[in-house]
């Protein structure tokens, strides 16, 4: 891929400096429209081009560890079949592997810093939609955390499936960058408006947990593209304005088109995921009666390694 990202902006994450790939900016266009192609180029089409078979830990330097790379430079994300057994340790330790390491740390985050997702019936966690076996809209994760602790890579991994649906759907943030701006460039200047999308104070009790947060939705991070959303219709606030509506509108019918270029897979155990943070959303699920649907999640404020030194030479 040619070397055209830009050095780390000096101020908060929304900022678009002046020399940025992802500025719409006319000024810019020649330098998008090669990274653009070599994207889309290199793009893999089905879910087994995304997909590694790892026969051990993804030890660093070795074939299978160049292939998550490879893979992940290429669409931000990478599926893998693992047949070591399904711990927080494993998590963690293909994770680090691929140089996911700042930890981020949610509510009823486990030790060590691994979080179970499965159906929990009652209690104040079973209140949010992931420990539900209700489906769940498309987001990214941490589209509420501040810019300082912005959720820009995780690991999960499937020790469990569902009886009955649980399907996951996938989309590379680049890849939905280059719809909106395709079809209107002003769609990513609204997107990227400081104050385009606010997540509300979270509330337990009367306690304020986590503080109100305004920001973009997309931001240039390091030289990268990053992007928080929710889809959800509650407990979001987006700002009024008729070009971010319809790039709202528009971004929905690309997430929910059949033939679009969402990738859909129902992870089996010893699958997973390792990815900077794509865009992604999950199908309802009904467990049997054994002991139901469980997987592990380990969330991270950098990216994986090798995209961020080489800038997608991997």
């Amino acid at each position: 891929m040619t070397e055209i990202f830009t050095a780390p902006s000096p101020t908060r994450p929304g900022y678009v400096p002046e020399n940025s790939l992802f500025d719409p900016a006319p000024a810019r266009e020649p330098d998008y429209l090669v990274w653009r192609r070599d994207k889309l180029n290199q793009y893999p089409t089905t879910p087994d081009a995304l997909t590694v078979t790892l026969s051990g830990p993804c030890e660093p330097g070795t074939a299978e560890h160049r292939a998550v790379l490879r893979i992940c430079g290429r669409a931000n994300m990478v599926l893998y079949r693992h047949a070591a057994p399904p711990t927080a340790a494993t998590v963690l330790q293909l994770a680090r592997a691929v140089g996911l390491q700042q930890l981020d740390v949610p509510l009823y985050t486990g030790e060590p810093g691994v979080t179970e997702i499965r159906n929990i019936d009652g209690g104040r966690q079973g209140e949010y939609a992931p420990y539900t076996d209700r489906a769940l809209s498309w987001h990214t994760d941490g589209y509420y955390n501040s810019p300082a602790a912005y959720v820009r890579g995780f690991a999960l991994h499937c020790v469990r499936p569902a009886d009955v649906g649980g399907e996951s759907a996938l989309l590379d943030p680049e890849i939905a960058y280059i719809r909106l701006r395709d079809h209107n460039p002003e769609f990513i200047a609204a997107l990227m408006e400081p104050d385009a999308l606010t997540i509300p104070a979270n509330i337990e009790n009367g306690k304020e947990i986590r503080a109100r947060q305004t920001g973009p939705v997309f931001s240039v991070i390091e030289g990268h593209l990053h992007m928080r959303f929710s889809a959800r219709k509650k407990y979001v606030e987006w700002k009024a304005g008729r070009i971010l509506a319809d790039a709202r509108a528009f971004l929905r019918e690309l997430l929910d088109d059949p033939d679009g270029p969402v990738f859909r897979h129902r992870f089996s155990a010893g699958e997973g995921l390792i990815c900077n943070n794509v865009l992604h959303t999950r199908t309802a699920f009904q467990d049997g009666a054994g002991d139901g649907r469980l997987f592990l999640r380990a969330r991270f404020r950098d990216r994986v390694a090798g995209i961020n030194e080489e800038k997608g030479h991997v």
